[in-house]
């Protein structure tokens, strides 16, 4: 039955944050027919942002940056291989200061390096702010933390398939890839798991456990960290057969034929993203039966994007839009309902959230390039709030790349890495978005006027 309780002052926050998630993949794309019909109702009753951008297109910086509200600059992690210093005060410590019931489940990979969750989910979650929770491995986390631990789980997820005798299962899909231990993910595969081991309907279950459990008339956040659509593109053979027939568009920029692997991946892909939103429903509907709906903010975002093939690329970790283009919807009270073209990054979520709790503000968060809450642009969609978005990525402690884009231009500065199967020599790349989405054509010379403006904007460094 529907419970009824009296509204409280503060708004709670539901926020979904799926891994992986490219910006493009919504039902709002007609030309994909991606079931998200959950994901859909947000969109049309609440604000969705077109440009929203990753300050960092891999998982722990960008989470870091979120956490922190800090840019990538200033956030302390330069790639997947450090912590989120516990020194830095984060959101979460902000939201709980002012009485909320902070709590998380799923992947945070706010210390991805240490390997070691507890195994309940318990280790540090308190020092980064949370009230409660379980933080799990992600999806390689689990096989490498397993196997360099003498086959010995040492994050809730692995703990909950060994006692359920179902490892061997899990395992038997990475041992048919190459290289697990060298990141390599990129693979597509039909779990042996049941629904209910399947590890993104582990974390929704987790996630509806503790949200039955808040107490009432009082303030509560919980964010559900999914580990899809993050690569391997792994699903159940359910999801797989709801997909089976599916076509979806080529990749763009491809310098070969659409093989039947690649349209598996894509497949795959979109049927990770229909199990999410069916988990969306599900715990939206537990929100309704609490009687909170009407005082609950949802937001939908990601870490970074996917390239799924575009660019003969696949994952994240470069410039491209499939990379650092990335979703965002908040929906609730005080929301307007619309679309709404400014230029947003991820980590503004920090100083948002901050801001609708009614809470004290992350303390040092005072560089322009930290979070900036969305909340003017929130009441009217046409208030503008940045003036470019920034992302960028270094290697452990060797320079990458940097990019900044505005309304119309994307400048990349430092990128080594291949451009159209072609060597590049890291020298500066413009691209007019407005004329070229695809990102084909590099008009810098044509357009340098525009290059030297976006270049004044560029963190001191580069």
């Amino acid at each position: 039955m529907k419970k009824s309780h009296p509204p409280v002052t503060q708004p709670n926050i539901l926020f979904f944050l799926p891994d992986q998630h490219r910006f493009d993949w919504t039902g709002a794309n007609p030309v994909l027919g991606l079931r998200t019909p959950h994901l859909d109702a947000l969109m049309a009753r609440g604000m969705t942002f077109s440009k929203c951008y990753t300050p960092a297109p891999v998982c722990s910086p960008a989470r870091a940056c979120l956490a922190t509200g800090r840019s990538y600059e200033r956030c302390g992690v330069v790639s997947n291989f450090h912590n989120t210093p516990v020194d830095l005060p984060t959101q979460y410590h902000c939201l709980r200061d002012a009485g909320y019931e902070v709590c998380g489940v799923g992947k945070f990979d706010l210390h991805k390096p240490d390997r070691d969750w507890g195994l309940t989910g318990q280790n540090m979650l308190a020092e980064y702010g949370f009230t409660c929770g379980c933080d799990n491995e992600g999806k390689g986390d689990a096989i490498t933390s397993y196997k360099g631990n003498n086959c010995q789980p040492r994050g809730p997820y692995m703990q909950y398939l060994k006692e359920q005798g179902l490892v061997d299962q899990h395992l038997a899909m990475y041992d048919n890839a190459a290289d697990i231990l060298g990141e390599s993910l990129n693979f597509s595969a039909i779990t042996e798991l049941t629904e209910a081991a399947y590890c993104d309907n582990w974390i929704a279950d987790n996630g509806k456990s503790f949200l039955r459990g808040f107490e009432a008339n009082k303030p509560w956040y919980l964010t559900v960290n999914f580990t899809g659509p993050h690569d391997p593109y792994d699903v159940t053979a359910e999801m797989a057969e709801a997909w089976s027939n599916a076509e979806f568009p080529d990749p763009i920029q491809a310098s070969g034929p659409t093989t039947e692997d690649v349209k598996r991946r894509r497949r795959y892909y979109a049927a990770m993203i229909e199990n999410i939103d069916r988990h969306i429903g599900d715990l939206l509907a537990i929100v309704d039966q609490r009687g909170e709906l009407d005082n609950t903010i949802v937001v939908f975002s990601s870490d970074h994007g996917e390239m799924l093939g575009d660019h003969d690329r696949w994952q994240k970790g470069t410039w491209h839009e499939g990379s650092t283009h990335i979703p965002l919807v908040i929906a609730g009270p005080g929301v307007v309902q619309g679309t709404s073209s400014s230029l947003v990054s991820l980590h503004d979520l920090a100083a948002t959230f901050v801001e609708m709790a009614g809470a004290d503000g992350i303390t040092g968060n005072d560089h322009p390039n930290d979070a900036r809450s969305l909340m003017p642009t929130i009441a009217n969609p046409t208030t503008p709030h940045r003036a470019v978005v920034h992302s960028g990525l270094d290697h452990k402690n060797k320079p990458g790349w940097r990019m900044v884009r505005d309304d119309r231009f994307k400048l990349v500065h430092g990128w080594t890495g291949p451009i159209n199967g072609k060597p590049h020599d890291g020298s500066p790349l413009l691209f007019d978005l407005d004329s070229d989405p695809n990102e084909g054509t590099n008009v810098i010379s044509e357009q340098s006027a525009a290059a030297q403006r976006l270049q004044t904007e560029l963190p001191a460094s580069w």
